[in-house]
Formats: C-alpha cells, sequence, structure tokens
C-alpha cells in the first residue's frame, strides 16, 4: 500500500511539473521578441512550439524541481533551469528524428517535426532551442547570483556537447556502421558508455542542477550526481527493452528500430531477461544513492521507480 501511494505522489507531481513547465515554455517561446532581438520569424516559431508544447512527461524537469526542493529551492527558479534542460532534450530529438540520423516519421504519437515542417526548419528549430536554453540558464530571474548562473550554463553545455550527448549520438552513430563496411563489435561497457554519453547525461544534469541551485555541498552533489548517472543507465535499459518489447500506438514512436538499425544495446548483449534483471539492480542502487536526503527524497525514489516501469 505504501508503494502505491508513494506512486500516486509521484504521478501527480509529475503531472504538475509538466504543466508547469508547459506554462513557463508558453511564455518564453511568446510571440513578441525580448530585448536583444530584432523578430521571431513566425514560421520558426510555430515549429519550436511544435516541437516543445504538448508531449512529453516532462520528466527531466521533474528531477530538476525535485532536486532542487531538496535544498528549499524556490520553485519559480527550478523551473527556469528545468525549462532550459527540456528546450535542449526537445531539440535533441528534433534532431535524431531528421533522415540523416534516425529518419523516424513518428514521435509523441504525432509526425516528427521535419515531416509536419521540412528538413531545413527542423534544423533551425533545432539550433534555436539549443541556443534558447542557454539564454534561459543566463537570466537572472533563474537565479540572483551570477556565480550559479554560470555553474548551470557549464554543466548543461559539458552535457549536451562533445563529451555528452552529442558525442554519445556520434557513438551510436559509429555503433550502426555508419562510418564503415560494417558495425564495429561492441561489449556491454562499449555500450554503456555511449548510452551514459547520449541519454544519461542530461538525466544526470537534471538532478545536478538541483544541487547547483540549492548550494549543496561536496557530499550532497556527489549523491544526486551518482543518482542520476544510475537513473540514465536505467532510463536506456528501459527504452531498449520498450524497443524490443512495447508496441508503437503505446510508446509513441516506431519500435523495433534498434535490431533493424543493428544497434548494439544492453538487451541486444544480455538478452531481455538479464537486462530486466540489471534494471531492477540498477533502480535498487539509484534509491540507496539517495540515502543522505532521508525520507525528503521518497519522490525522487517513486521516480527511479517509474523509470524502470514505465511503458511509453
Amino acid at each position: 500500500m505504501a508503494a502505491k501511494n508513494g506512486s500516486a505522489r509521484f504521478e501527480a507531481r509529475l503531472s504538475e511539473i509538466a504543466a508547469l513547465t508547459e506554462t513557463l515554455l508558453d511564455r518564453l517561446l511568446g510571440l513578441g521578441p525580448v530585448a536583444g532581438e530584432r523578430a521571431r520569424p513566425a514560421r520558426l516559431l510555430d515549429a519550436m512550439r511544435y516541437a516543445s508544447l504538448g508531449g512529453g512527461k516532462r520528466f527531466r524537469p521533474f528531477l530538476v524541481v525535485e532536486s532542487a526542493a531538496l535544498f528549499a529551492v524556490p520553485q519559480e527558479l527550478s523551473l527556469m533551469a528545468a525549462a532550459a534542460l527540456e528546450c535542449v532534450h526537445c531539440y535533441s530529438l528534433v534532431h535524431d528524428d531528421l533522415p540523416a540520423m534516425d529518419n523516424d516519421d513518428l514521435r509523441r504519437g504525432r509526425p516528427t517535426l521535419h515531416k509536419a515542417f521540412d528538413e531545413a526548419t527542423a534544423i533551425l528549430v533545432g539550433d534555436s532551442l539549443l541556443t534558447l536554453a542557454f539564454d534561459i540558464l543566463a537570466r537572472p530571474e533563474t537565479h540572483p547570483d551570477p556565480a550559479v548562473r554560470v555553474a548551470l550554463v557549464l554543466g548543461l553545455a559539458r552535457a549536451a556537447g562533445l563529451g555528452g550527448m552529442a558525442g554519445g549520438q556520434m557513438l551510436d552513430l559509429a555503433a550502426e556502421g555508419r562510418f564503415a563496411a560494417a558495425p564495429p563489435q561492441m561489449d556491454l561497457k562499449d555500450v554503456e558508455q555511449l548510452q551514459a554519453m547520449k541519454t544519461g547525461a542530461l538525466l544526470r544534469y537534471g538532478c545536478v542542477a538541483g544541487a547547483i541551485l540549492g548550494g549543496a555541498d561536496e557530499g550532497q552533489r556527489m549523491a544526486l550526481d551518482r543518482f542520476g548517472a544510475i537513473v540514465g543507465e536505467a532510463f536506456q535499459i528501459a527504452d531498449d527493452i520498450l524497443d524490443v518489447e512495447g508496441d508503437a500506438a503505446t510508446v509513441g514512436k516506431a519500435t523495433g528500430k534498434d535490431a533493424d538499425a543493428r544497434k548494439a544495446t544492453a538487451v541486444g548483449i544480455l538478452g531481455v531477461a538479464k537486462a530486466k534483471k540489471k534494471l531492477f539492480s540498477l533502480i535498487d542502487e539509484a534509491e540507496s544513492a539517495l540515502a543522505p536526503f532521508g525520507a525528503n527524497a521518497a519522490l525522487l525514489k517513486a521516480a527511479a521507480r517509474f523509470v524502470a516501469e514505465r511503458r511509453a
């Protein structure tokens, strides 16, 4: 019964933060230009809104807001950092779906952006959302202390760039054999590094951003860093399992694509049964990482369980 109540609390809070994030993104992507901008071209703005509004669970914003809540950070501040992270996530999905990348037609149950608009617009949407993320973090309304804002910017740049998500995407393309006659042989360690960069880096940042906003001490920051890294690994394994066992109508995108693209995944190496066992072992580790925060971390622990049990 306690676990069920915890799950219900988590789902309610996830929905609440999703709605708050949606409202904030809607404002940030308003019609009027802000100081320093000349104009906001209508087609580009419409496409940015299509990419970032009206869909997604907003799990990454949840991690930012709830990690920051451990330190009593005002929610209006953590939501700004959360919105910035969500902009990067949405940009990555737009570029991921492009014909030169994963060539997907469906995202969140509707046409991908390059199908709804066109490829050139999709590229510019990704560029603009990524840039907007750093614009948001640099604003005084994100945090009054410039040093905190700089730390947030640096952390997101590292998570999204060469040594993070973008680098992980390059490793993923290489793993498909895009740049050679055949895919390279990859072991579990190789796959884990690829996925820690491509998927895990932004999830990990979501937790670390809360620590930065809250002025966490070294032990607290390391605990949230470890939690975020473990959740990132678990998230990707769960995603790979969904690609094997899920159906497109429920997941909201095409399934079975990893095998078709000859992608190396933890599921492909371990098999579904062992991958599930590893997944739930990771969730136990994630919960243990939050021990320094005691009962205050109950919602974050429930979030880890959600990662393992999600169906979409």
